[in-house]
């Protein structure tokens, strides 16, 4: 093998002789740089890798995971093939996911609207307009068991992107199923229920942040002592991306999130961090910039790792597996010409499935316009699937391992993320960070300098700012059924008159006993309220009168 020196002075030759001739005759078309800043070389070699190879790399399945957290990958499983889902009210959910499992989907992912989210019921002023809308309505425990209706969910694993009311939503999973007789220990999925996240970037919370952290660490304390194959938090960088972070911003800000939980739970109920974090598992964006993802996936595993063992002493290998989902990018969606979104969540899904994910979404192309229609998200299943069943870059695991850019790439991103990483900690945690604001005004600069760039024209995307057409949009729009706001409305009302008034009553006094307890776990009280049907909109009330509401300063 050559030497190193021999290597570089035949690299400098190639500069001297080759490269800048041909550069003065041919100038570079554009900057080449990453979405985070770092120049990006036109040729790396042998010269630009680090460490050790067992150090940095090792195999898949064992420590510190780069290259998979499983010893054959997708040789032996595919990923989850999820499509995100939900509008209207639950019969209209239940039917589309009906349809989706027909195509081949092999786990389902639920879409709330903003009510749900937001602790309201269908009937308070404030919700009527968007009952449905964006996500399906579920405020009570019988609407959920009909989104399940004729699904065993003893068998399918469930994704719930729900976060400021991750608890009354899996309570109602956690009824439902023992309704049905299915022991709540073999049901399988995740919860986002990441409210980090909201503060920073999607801004859908209730409580203050302590009361929210509370709230958040309580269900990874309960699920991980009695729902042991659950996952109680799916920690996201996913909206942050979409909010204009960059790639090391994602990465940085998600495991910040992740070591503040771990944290959390540790010093709140005195576990061991392998009692919970095989648990822990994690989303991500996936841009467009190919190589770029597939680096940050590879990074975040290993400081994943790394952080586990050294910062926290884990000892479980599984402890230390960075198990995450992807979703393609909704932000790089264009309405215009909107059919070219295919190819741009093609590339993002092959990105992910380089990457390693164990759970992947894919966008479709009508999504900058409105909710997906039945053949448009079948054909974001079908890109899933052609990649899966007919690319045959599943075939060896990580096949991109060993390329001189990616790997230069990877250790890059892991040493900008920790720069970032090391700077919260000196703030004292994420929960100090965001109460101040920095990764808020980190990611609106982020944003900012990136809409720039698109309107200068330094960042193309096409039919925006590059081959721009006059068009006309000839596409099938989906429309949510009005009918449906109307059915959710009678559904919430027919479950208060129905329920035992007395149990009611009784189990939303004791909530209220225990959240203003700070020593009570309150899940196993909002799991008691769900089943004597109490709504979501009276669960949130009452953690709403002893916790308060959060307004946000103003940090602009």
């Amino acid at each position: 093998m050559e030497s190193t020196d021999r290597i570089k002075e035949k690299y400098d030759e190639w500069v001297r002789e080759f490269l800048l001739p041909t550069l003065k005759k041919l100038p570079e078309w554009r900057k080449f740089a990453t979405s985070f800043g770092i120049d990006v070389k036109a040729l790396y070699t042998p010269l630009d890798i680090k460490g050790d190879y067992l150090d940095k790399l090792g195999f898949p399945g064992e420590y510190p995971f780069t290259r998979g957290i499983y010893p054959s990958m997708y040789r032996s499983r595919l990923w989850t093939f999820r499509e995100y889902s939900g509008f209207g009210s639950p019969e209209d959910t239940n039917r589309r996911y009906k349809f989706l499992i027909s195509q081949g989907q092999t786990g389902l992912s639920v879409a709330f609207d903003l009510p749900t989210q937001l602790g309201l019921d269908p009937d308070h002023e404030l919700a009527y307009p968007e009952v449905g809308k964006v996500g399906v309505s579920i405020p009570e425990v019988v609407s959920m068991s009909i989104l399940f209706d004729g699904i065993d969910i003893g068998k399918i694993t469930t994704s719930f992107t729900i976060n400021a009311t991750a608890a009354e939503i899996l309570s109602m999973y956690i009824t439902v199923a023992e309704s049905r007789g299915i022991d709540k220990a073999v049901l399988d999925g995740t919860i986002q229920n990441d409210i980090l996240k909201e503060f920073i970037a999607r801004n859908l919370y209730i409580y203050p942040p302590l009361h929210s952290m509370r709230y958040t660490t309580d269900i990874i304390a309960y699920t991980s002592k009695n729902l042991p194959k659950w996952h109680p938090i799916s920690i996201s960088g996913y909206h942050f991306r979409e909010a204009g972070a960059t790639a090391v911003q994602e990465l940085a800000f998600t495991l910040a999130d992740a070591i503040e939980y771990t944290n959390w739970v540790i010093n709140r109920w005195k576990m061991s961090v392998d009692d919970f974090a095989p648990g822990l598992s994690f989303f991500f964006a996936a841009t467009t910039n190919l190589f770029e993802e597939v680096a940050k996936f590879r990074a975040a595993r290993r400081l994943y790792a790394r952080i586990m063992k050294e910062r926290f002493g884990a000892k479980k290998l599984e402890s230390m597996k960075l198990k995450f989902h992807v979703q393609t990018s909704g932000a790089a969606l264009t309405a215009q010409q909107p059919e070219v979104n295919i190819i741009r969540t093609t590339i993002q899904a092959l990105a992910a499935v380089l990457g390693g994910a164990q759970s992947l979404h894919v966008n479709a192309y009508d999504e900058a316009l409105a909710l997906p229609t039945e053949k448009s998200v079948k054909l974001a299943l079908r890109v899933q699937q052609v990649i899966a069943y007919e690319s045959g870059v599943i075939d060896s695991i990580d096949p991109l391992g060993g390329s001189y850019y990616i790997e230069w790439l990877t250790d890059t991103i892991e040493e900008e993320t920790m720069k970032i990483i090391d700077y919260i900690d000196r703030l004292g945690g994420m929960t100090k960070a965001v109460e101040i604001g920095y990764p808020q005004r980190a990611i609106a600069e982020s944003a900012y300098q990136y809409q720039k760039m698109v309107e200068e024209g330094k960042i193309a995307v096409i039919g925006v700012n590059m081959f721009r057409e006059e068009e006309e949009l000839h596409i099938e729009l989906h429309k949510v059924d009005p009918v449906s706001r109307e059915r959710s409305i009678r559904r919430v009302r027919e479950v208060r008159e129905s329920r035992d008034r007395e149990a009611w009553e009784r189990a939303l006094n004791e909530l209220r006993r225990a959240a203003d307890k700070e020593d009570e776990n309150i899940f196993p009280y909002i799991l008691n309220a769900v089943k004597a049907k109490a709504t979501v909109g009276e669960i949130s009330g009452v953690l709403r009168d002893v916790w308060g509401e959060y307004k946000p300063p103003s940090i602009y």
